[in-house]
């Protein structure tokens, strides 16, 4: 039987589709079901279920004025969906602006760490003793200093995702192949083109995973800031509403709140790829 005998034979018979044929995948349509995926999405839901069949509140002995249901939030949200929508972008505009001023410290931080041991050394036991101080004692401190706008908040993030930075740049910068800082030595470079071309290189990849801390610490600090000076903000709102005994408005300001810090957690992991693409870590 030849070639074109068998072509014809399971054509006739159905037994390969023509898009199997021509190296389509018939289960293509079924991919989406990846179990990373479809697990989480599963286990959510069931959670949600659960909890909208008040099981949780029979559990801890709950009231629903203590743990409101996903429907009272869900309507919560939708009733007060512009007010929401502006507070998050409010306090993600604190977050954002605080961490990326207190990531370039910490790397400024690094940077003189690195390059003068010496001096910059107590410079990572001072941040790190920064970061040590509670975020409840900074903020009625930084309210003194920047007054009640914007400038407070993203003085306490600045505060809160410095330490996280300067402690993964200068674990990148310091630990570098020895083979390649040799290379560069026997090629004369300078300690400028040290650093611009070996120990900053070597960092990016810390320097991300920093970021991508600092990316939900800061909306940590700037929700806890505005819990006690500010007239915006999610922080804010949560806290009247928990004042008010509104707790369906003050579940949803959680909900913007942690949906807002994955986003922001998401666009800083998308940034890596783009980034720092060549490295083996990004290569799997």
């Amino acid at each position: 039987m030849d070639s074109n005998t068998i072509r014809e034979f399971t054509s006739s018979n159905n037994v390969i589709s023509p898009d199997t044929e021509q190296g389509g995948d018939p289960w293509k349509f079924l991919k989406w079901l990846n179990p990373g995926f479809v697990l989480p999405l599963l286990a959510g839901a069931l959670f949600l279920l659960l909890w909208e069949l008040q099981i949780f509140h029979r559990i801890f002995d709950l009231k629903k004025y203590q743990l409101p249901l996903p429907s009272a939030i869900a309507e919560a949200m939708r009733d007060n969906l512009s007010l929401l929508l502006s507070y998050t972008g409010y306090t993600l505009t604190e977050a954002v602006l605080g961490m990326l001023i207190g990531s370039s410290c910490g790397f400024l931080i690094a940077l003189a760490a690195t390059a003068w041991p010496r001096w910059g050394g107590g410079s990572l036991t001072m941040v790190a003793a920064l970061n040590a101080v509670p975020i409840v004692a900074l903020a009625p401190i930084m309210n003194l200093w920047f007054g009640d706008g914007i400038g407070s908040r993203a003085a306490i993030v600045t505060a809160t995702t410095m330490a996280a930075m300067a402690i993964n740049a200068y674990k990148g910068m310091a630990a570098v192949d020895p083979l390649a800082l040799d290379l560069m030595h026997s090629y004369a470079a300078g300690k400028r083109a040290v650093f611009r071309h070996l120990r900053i290189q070597n960092s990016l990849p810390y320097v991300f995973t920093a970021l991508k801390i600092n990316a939900t610490a800061s909306m940590i600090g700037a929700i806890v800031g505005e819990f006690f000076f500010s007239s915006r903000g999610l922080g804010y709102l949560l806290s009247n509403s928990i004042k008010v005994a509104k707790m369906p408005l003050g579940w949803a300001c959680i909900v913007l709140a942690a949906i807002a810090g994955v986003i922001f957690y998401l666009v800083v992991e998308r940034l890596e790829k783009v980034f720092i693409k060549w490295h083996p870590s990004r290569r799997a």
